[in-house]
């Protein structure tokens, strides 16, 4: 896949003590660490701000959560504990173990010789206690579920003091469509470096193992399209068809204009559906997503707000199966048949703001005040914040997860490539086509373009 290739290189300078002396700083409180990787300094961030993990915790905890199972699961663990077994003899002769970890952090499998695997046993590195970031600190396992990629941790880069002897490497097995993760493979060794084969083996087997899941994707693309055509030959209202994650599969004229996507334009591989940029359905889309998966028969309604309307607009939402498998949603515009929806700040799990965003600069964990940050932009791989510390890379890995997480905050999407900050717009200018531009209240005035799409949200959040 796209994002994974080899393990990310730990640089020669950063020595066990430099990294300890580091570490030791910043369990103190300090915030300033540059000779730590950013990866790892994000993850410390977490582990003490958020998470509150104690670093001197020596054994990991028992695993309590258990995330839904679905068939693509049983694919996934499958085909991981098929390579992870494959190689075990040739990790175990090193002093090292391969774990399978589900989406909780949780261990199912484990495998390498005796003798590491009762010194494993000692930290409960072993099957059914829990590697999340927020059960055991930074860890390779851990890490690799808040990450997009493979995660190499070594020693002292543990956030726990007593797995400081341990070198470990772990990349996530991620949903194509939801991009959430579904399983953990990882690599551990005692007071040794990983094996020179271990980078290309994970890179290998993840993308061996997503193959399945693309090819069922695809096929669960063309089922929804089916679905939407038998739909509107039994209706007049304006029908699209939506994957688990909310993305636009296809869309009829009517639903393609409110939409913001083309009508009749099927996208069923995964790595091309439209994606609406509204906020208000994406969120709908998953909500039905989880009410589906346990009330089969669940038909839900809501309001949102539309491409090009001024006022909200109901919409109805069913899911659709596929041999018992929820592959995605039916939404019929004008249409408020089933269960209200609950409004956000009524949801089971309302959305925690963030005090401060973390960015990097070289080497160095930046934390930011909200009302420092002018917006982000997506460039690449990579998310950029304009800042009143200058141009600065964000920690947050996409630029539609950092918009979820500002989206109560003052925070809003006017392009597929930004997200400004709405309390530092200066200006609003009109181009000579009726295009919008925001210049923004920073040191240099910078311009960010407004699309056509995003333009009524704007006005609303203005009151323009």
């Amino acid at each position: 896949m796209s994002d994974v290739h080899r393990l990310e290189p730990v640089p020669a300078n950063l020595g066990s003590g430099t990294v300890l002396a580091a570490w030791e700083r910043f369990v103190q409180g300090e915030d300033h660490v540059p000779d730590v990787r950013p990866l790892v300094a994000i993850s410390w961030h977490r582990c003490r701000e958020q998470y509150r993990v104690d670093p001197h915790l020596t054994k990991a905890p028992l695993a309590v959560a258990e995330p839904d199972r679905t068939p693509e699961y049983d694919v996934v663990f499958a085909e991981l504990g098929f390579r992870a077994a494959s190689v075990a003899h040739e990790v175990g002769s090193l002093g090292g173990v391969v774990t399978v970890t589900d989406a909780t952090g949780r261990i199912l499998s484990e495998w390498g010789d005796q003798a590491t695997l009762a010194r494993a046993g000692e930290s409960h590195l072993a099957p059914w206690f829990c590697w999340s970031e927020c059960a055991a600190g930074t860890n390779g396992m851990g890490t690799a579920l808040e990450a997009h990629g493979p995660v190499p941790i070594r020693g002292a880069e543990h956030w726990c003091q007593a797995f400081h002897d341990w070198v470990c490497a772990g990349i996530a097995v991620r949903d194509v469509v939801t991009k959430e993760p579904i399983a953990v493979l990882g690599i551990c060794c005692w007071r040794s470096p990983l094996p020179a084969s271990a980078s290309g083996w994970l890179a290998n087997a993840v993308t061996m193992t997503q193959y399945p899941l693309r090819r069922r994707a695809r096929d669960s693309g063309a089922e929804l399209v089916a679905a939407c055509a038998q739909a509107r030959a039994r209706s007049g209202a304006a029908l699209a068809a939506v994957d688990t994650a909310g993305k636009v599969v296809i869309a009829d004229d009517m639903a393609s204009v409110l939409l913001g996507v083309p009508a009749h334009t099927p996208a069923v591989d995964p790595t091309l559906r439209w994606n609406p940029g509204l906020p208000e359905l994406i969120a709908a889309a998953r909500y039905a997503t989880a009410q589906a998966a346990h009330q089969p028969d669940w038909v839900g309604s809501t309001q949102i707000f539309a491409h090009l309307a001024d006022e909200p607009t109901s919409i109805s939402i069913r899911p659709v199966f596929s041999s018992g498998r929820l592959i995605g949603h039916l939404v019929a515009f004008g249409d408020s048949e089933g269960a209200r929806l609950p409004r956000p700040e009524t949801s089971a799990a309302p959305r925690t703001r963030p005090r401060r965003l973390i960015a990097t600069r070289d080497n160095r964990l930046v934390l930011l005040r909200l009302p420092e940050v002018s917006f982000a932009e997506s460039r690449g791989n990579d998310v950029w914040l304009s800042t009143d510390q200058g141009r600065l890379r964000a920690a947050s890995v996409s630029l539609d997860k950092l918009e979820g997480e500002l989206a109560d905050a003052g925070f809003l999407r006017v392009h597929r490539r930004y997200v400004v900050n709405l309390g530092r717009i200066r200006e609003v200018e009109r181009g000579l086509k009726g295009e919008l531009s925001l210049v923004m209240d920073d040191g240099t005035h910078d311009m960010v373009p407004v699309s056509r799409r995003n333009a009524p949200a704007l006005r609303r959040a203005l009151d323009i």
